[in-house]
């Protein structure tokens, strides 16, 4: 007997599913999560990467149903979650989550981690940091967590001063104009990409390289993901309070962690530049913890 139900399925269809559901023509919720009358429904930023396939292979082999549904918009996945239209989701590090916890009131957790990716400086135009001229205009993601991130890597590369040295919650209004040899534009993480013609260089999240033509070798600079301080952005699998001590959530995250397909697949994506990690569920809470108090102080 074929008990096959796993599918990757657009954040658009997620409200029709759950219509279905109500209505008996999906997961009941009076069912086991992960059997196939209430499959795992796990959100994710980037499904068309090849190794999301080969997960859901495996979550197969172990006789859990799932659905992946896609998202365009890390603002999205978060309030799914919350609002029970998805059991857990695979986008985040922990400085996002962080954000969004304390902005929202929410209380979500990490389950288990995947992997820190560093984040690059990109440029159709340009073929190093030194070749951008004086006053042009960079580009960074608009979210709290990458913008700052992003601010950062390009102080690295000497192309702007942040006020007081930068830090994890640096913005664009930190930007000391008259230290700094580009002008930088905020724009949402999904565009970055495809402003690439009209911009000198833009901060790329490797979600969306691919948009422009561009693997993460292309990256004219980046961060170092190896580097301690690099901690808090750890990418993580995040579930609602209630359900932290799933087991089947749980078995999700093994099967990523420690499927050698899954892993290779991974690294192929972020052109061998991730720190894959088995981080322990208690140190990613702590530094949820710690980075949240430090949000809630300011």
């Amino acid at each position: 007997m074929n008990a096959r139900r796993s599918t990757i399925v657009t954040a658009t269809a997620v409200g029709a599913m759950l219509l279905m559901s109500a209505c008996g023509g999906g997961g009941g919720s009076d069912a086991e999560l992960g059997t196939e009358e209430n499959p795992v429904q796990l959100g994710v930023v980037g499904a068309s990467e090849p190794y999301w396939a080969v997960y859901e292979e495996a979550v197969e082999a172990e006789g859990i149903a799932i659905d992946i549904i896609d998202f365009t918009d890390y603002n999205q996945p978060n309030p799914a979650l919350s609002e029970g239209e998805l059991d857990v989701n695979q986008f985040q590090h922990i400085i996002f989550l962080a954000n969004y916890n304390v902005q929202a009131g929410d209380d979500l957790v990490p389950i288990g981690s995947t992997a820190i990716y560093p984040l690059g400086l990109y440029s159709t135009q340009y073929d190093s940091v030194e070749d951008i001229p004086d006053g042009a205009e960079v580009a960074v993601p608009n979210d709290d967590t990458n913008q700052a991130r992003g601010l950062l890597i390009l102080q690295q590369a000497g192309l702007i001063t942040l006020a007081d040295g930068g830090s994890p919650f640096s913005t664009v209004a930190d930007v000391d104009e008259a230290a700094s040899r580009v002008t930088v534009t905020a724009l949402d993480a999904a565009i970055t990409a495809s402003s690439l013609p009209d911009v000198a260089a833009a901060i790329i999240n490797n979600d969306f390289i691919a948009d422009a033509d561009l693997t993460p070798e292309d990256a004219i600079a980046q961060d170092d993901p190896t580097d301690p301080s690099a901690f808090p952005y750890i990418n993580i699998f995040a579930t609602t309070a209630d359900n932290a001590d799933s087991e089947v959530l749980a078995q999700l995250v093994e099967i990523y962690q420690n499927t050698p397909e899954v892993q290779e697949g991974v690294l192929e994506a972020a052109g061998g530049a991730a720190v894959l990690t088995q981080t322990p569920v208690e140190d990613l809470q702590a530094s949820l913890d710690e980075v949240q108090a430090e949000i809630e102080s300011r």
